[in-house]
């Protein structure tokens, strides 16, 4: 089936934020809690994304979606870092729809959000450092890794965490390059 994207708005939480649950408790067992991932991490990540869709201001967020709903969804912050420039904050896309360009496609509505609006052209990440498979797809991108942290704990209750994970920061100098690495095929 075809995807179309398109620019988010406040009724898109609920999508968005089941597309976020899932990712998370596909792909970040290990560094949070399994308590946490099996809890209600659908209704954490509801009041989350109902606040930043319901209050867009500074930031800029895309939907993925196919005849049937909401497949993937990059959310980006504008200008976020004096140093690093803006940070693509989530980018999530249904596991079924996985490797078919949809992530690529995202990240170049990201790269193209920042060229027209941010005032610096640079764009980062984070990426958990045991997420071998997205470290792959943002080096083809062109990202390259600046430096390694500590994974703070999800709405900052330690407990969500399991052990000391940590994040790595993949950076890009100019949003164009991003773009352009974005549409090129792999």
């Amino acid at each position: 089936m075809a995807v179309g994207f398109r620019a988010a708005v406040a009724g898109d939480a609920e999508q968005v934020a089941r597309l976020h649950a899932d990712s998370w408790r596909r792909h970040y067992r290990g560094a949070y809690s399994d308590a946490y991932l099996d809890g209600d991490v659908v209704a954490d990540r509801l009041a989350v994304w109902s606040a930043r869709l319901g209050s867009p201001a500074g930031a800029a967020t895309f939907v993925a979606e196919d005849g049937e709903g909401a497949v993937g969804f990059v959310h980006v912050v504008l200008d976020q870092d004096p140093r690093f420039g803006s940070l693509v904050d989530n980018l999530h896309v249904a596991h079924d729809r996985r490797r078919g360009g949809t992530g690529r496609a995202l990240m170049a509505h990201a790269a193209a959000a920042v060229a027209e609006r941010a005032s610096s052209a640079a764009v980062h990440l984070w990426v958990l450092e045991q997420n071998a498979a997205a470290q792959r797809f943002y080096r083809a991108l062109g990202g390259a890794c600046a430096e390694r942290a500590a994974v703070p704990a999800p709405g900052g209750v330690p407990g969500r965490l399991r052990g000391t994970p940590t994040k790595l920061r993949f950076v890009w100098p100019d949003a164009k390059a991003l773009l352009a690495g974005s549409r090129a095929e792999s």
